[in-house]
């Protein structure tokens, strides 16, 4: 009977030891790591949107309604006609048949930015749900959402309005860094004309002569171009015209750093991140782009719409994935503990509007699908602990992956059950043997 016992006990100790490894390894396996070569290679997510996108240009507006990225990450273009989606499934991709074009999508769009201006008010192409969804914060009164809905009535019944519980602002606010006489935001990517090197950052956080500084009172230089309304972008020069390390490292804690290769569109589906002076590091989907929000202080058109949160201070963050630069944080409603939209203004159009290019990378020749590995997933951080570092200043290791919560958690389950079986088990058996001692020592006493 001992004899089976301590076999059992030896299982039980081997199956808890096992499981030990186990969740370790699920952990090893989602957390940070750093990469062994420079990075490079096509990911598959920029390959299906790049196969997408080509059958959405070759097939023409008046017979498909879009491209997006599926939950298996899967391509799916939506097609107005089965001899479309004949050619999608063709060329290996999903195609998903609906009733509206591009055409009409955009003319609709059009019509809803002609229309009177009411601030509080957002919209933006569905393309999965083959919808223009036009969002409305708490701020617009009853009259004006009546009045709206009743223009989207006349659109098409593929206009859908919709509340929501927050407020579409920007995200700048009076604190710390970078810091100006009564704002604050966060600093987005080195970029540089030739000559000169900037920060940019978004329009919002203020107009041409603003003066920047570091949290340490350092200062940074003055704003030299700012557009916002219309878009939302800016660029601080440095005081003295470089920066001694032009490299885009994007911080995202721990003294870790994600480096910019680039910068890319992005695309329906996409799982992208965002680091900020607030929040730190977040992560969400691209749902939408070339969205439109109302601020208060004016329309802003041409955004990037995700589930990322973000908080004021926020603001002119970057916005990156797969080692690419995207964005840069504008504004939204919601914060990081409920969640809320969040619209960046692309660094493409801001970048050739402005005339300057990234420093410190050779940006892919356009329409290649090329790109560097893409973090996974993001651990939130608490406020400013995953700060973006002044750009170009990490001081950390590069990493080529972002630990994944959605894989960390599993493992430390894994870990936790197999450590308290481990100590239950032999607890158990201690217990029995100290008992058995007893009646053995209770017999030859006797």
């Amino acid at each position: 009977m001992r004899h089976a016992r301590r076999r059992l006990h030896a299982i039980v100790q081997l199956a808890a030891v096992g499981g030990l490894v186990c969740g370790g390894l699920m952990v090893s396996n989602a957390v940070a790591s750093e990469p062994s070569a420079p990075p490079g290679g096509a990911s598959s997510g920029s390959q299906n949107n790049a196969l997408g996108t080509r059958l959405v240009s070759e097939l023409g507006d008046s017979r498909t309604a879009g491209t997006w990225i599926g939950a298996d990450g899967q391509p799916v273009v939506a097609v107005t006609d089965a001899d479309a989606a004949a050619e999608v499934k063709e060329a290996g991709a999903r195609a998903k048949v609906v009733r509206h074009n591009m055409q009409r999508l955009r003319s609709a769009t059009e019509s809803l930015s002609d229309a009177p201006r009411v601030p509080g008010t957002a919209w933006a192409m569905d393309y999965a749900s083959n919808e223009i969804v036009v969002q409305a914060d708490r701020t617009v009164s009853a009259a004006d959402w009546s009045r709206m809905s009743d223009f989207a009535k006349e659109l098409g019944a593929f206009v859908r309005m919709q509340r929501t519980t927050g407020t579409f602002t920007t995200r700048v606010n009076a604190a710390e860094p970078i810091l100006a006489q009564g704002s604050r935001c966060s600093a987005g990517y080195n970029v540089t004309n030739g000559t000169e090197t900037f920060i940019l950052t978004a329009g919002h956080c203020g107009p041409a002569g603003t003066t920047w500084f570091t949290q340490g009172d350092q200062e940074l230089g003055p704003t030299t171009t700012s557009r916002f309304p219309g878009a939302d972008y800016a660029l601080v020069q440095y005081q003295n015209g470089q920066v001694p390390n032009i490299s885009n490292t994007v911080n995202i804690g721990n003294g870790q750093g994600v480096q910019i290769n680039g910068a890319a569109e992005p695309f329906v589906g996409q799982q992208v991140f965002r680091s900020g002076s607030t929040t730190g590091l977040r992560d969400g989907k691209v749902t939408a782009v070339n969205a439109t929000v109302n601020y208060p202080e004016g329309t802003v058109a041409g955004l990037i719409e995700t589930t990322v949160c973000a908080e004021p201070g926020d603001s002119g963050g970057p916005l990156f994935a797969q080692g690419f630069a995207l964005g840069v944080t504008s504004g939204g409603d919601g914060d990081c503990r409920s969640g809320g939209t969040t619209f960046f203004q692309p660094v493409t159009k801001a970048m050739a509007e402005l005339g300057v290019s990234l420093t410190g990378t050779t940006p892919p020749a356009a329409d290649t699908g090329q790109a560097p590995p893409n973090p996974a997933a993001s651990q939130p951080a608490g406020n400013g602990a995953n700060a973006p570092l002044v750009p170009g200043q990490a001081n950390g290791p590069r990493v080529s992956s972002i630990i994944d919560s959605r894989a960390v958690a599993p493992g430390i389950v894994v870990i936790v059950i197999s450590l308290t079986g481990l100590i239950a088990t032999r607890a158990i058996w201690s217990a029995q043997d100290r008992r058995e001692f007893r009646m053995h020592y209770n017999q030859s006493w006797s």
